[in-house]
């Protein structure tokens, strides 16, 4: 009988270390904040049947932490995209300004392979909204985008040294596979669609078939000092065949910034929390 009770207190000794390690987990946040520049292609047949190249601004804004779901074993990642492009035709006759908000909401169940290595998958929210304005067009100078996707989502972080020398790479690729999308027609005006009401079809459900679109992210984390800093390269690929329109944004940016890890929680005997508690 005291072998068993002391079994039962001993597994519930474990539960509640368990529990325990999961609400500190849950408050470990790793958050991001990079800027960057590089280039764009933007193409709208709705504007113009030409291909506009330019340069591409970002600023990019991202935190993960740990949730309570399927054990502690799920985190959460929060992304935050806003970019600027100019760019001209091929002639070097007009120009175009592009804009685009975007914001990830997502869930990642995250498979330990290794104490060093991880891979994540989930699906997460992807809403966007922007415009492109063509500088040489009087009628119809300008194109409203909005869309809203369920991603699918992948991840791969690994934690290395060079030497003694940590560093952090991950990969991450977001799949659309289903959302809506606004759209006007084919020679459709604006003042049509808001003013005199004609809005039929401009709101369309998309899929691979007629928006096979891509976001991919290659970073790699490394301290300085006392601060840690991230290199970035995104590659964000996004097209549409819709209501005889075709468009594309075709951005490739290399970016950098700072890293901060916030409310790192030891637990109660004062012992760092293991690394398996960061979501990141």
């Amino acid at each position: 009988m005291a072998a068993i009770g002391c079994c039962l207190l001993f597994s519930v000794s474990s539960v509640s270390a368990q529990t325990d390690s999961i609400k500190q987990a849950n408050r470990y946040i790793t958050r991001a904040t990079l800027y960057g520049a590089g280039f764009t292609n933007v193409y709208d047949t709705y504007l113009s049947p030409q291909e506009y190249k330019g340069v591409d601004f970002r600023i990019l804004r991202e935190s993960m932490r740990m949730t309570k779901l399927l054990d502690g074993n799920v985190s959460v990642q929060n992304l935050f995209q806003a970019d600027l492009g100019y760019t001209h035709n091929r002639a070097n006759n007009s120009n175009m300004f592009s804009g685009m908000v975007n914001w990830n909401y997502g869930l990642h169940y995250q498979f330990r392979i290794t104490p060093e290595f991880k891979i994540l998958a989930g699906a997460l929210l992807d809403a966007n909204l922007g415009f492109i304005y063509n500088l040489r067009n009087t009628n119809n100078p300008a194109s409203a985008r909005a869309f809203v996707n369920l991603d699918a989502s992948a991840m791969a972080i690994w934690h290395t040294r060079i030497k003694k020398y940590p560093l952090t790479l991950r990969y991450q690729v977001n799949l659309p596979f289903m959302g809506v999308l606004f759209s006007p027609h084919y020679g459709q005006s604006y003042y049509e669609i808001f003013t005199l009401g004609n809005s039929s079809g401009v709101v369309r459900f998309t899929s691979f078939h007629n928006q096979p679109s891509l976001r991919q992210f290659l970073s790699v984390d490394f301290p300085i000092r006392y601060a840690k800093m991230r290199l970035s390269y995104v590659s964000d690929l996004q097209q549409s065949d819709v209501n005889g329109l075709q468009t594309h944004i075709y951005s490739h940016v290399f970016m950098v910034g700072f890293v901060k890890e916030l409310y790192q929680i030891r637990n109660k005997n004062g012992s760092l929390l293991p690394p398996s508690v960061s979501a990141y």
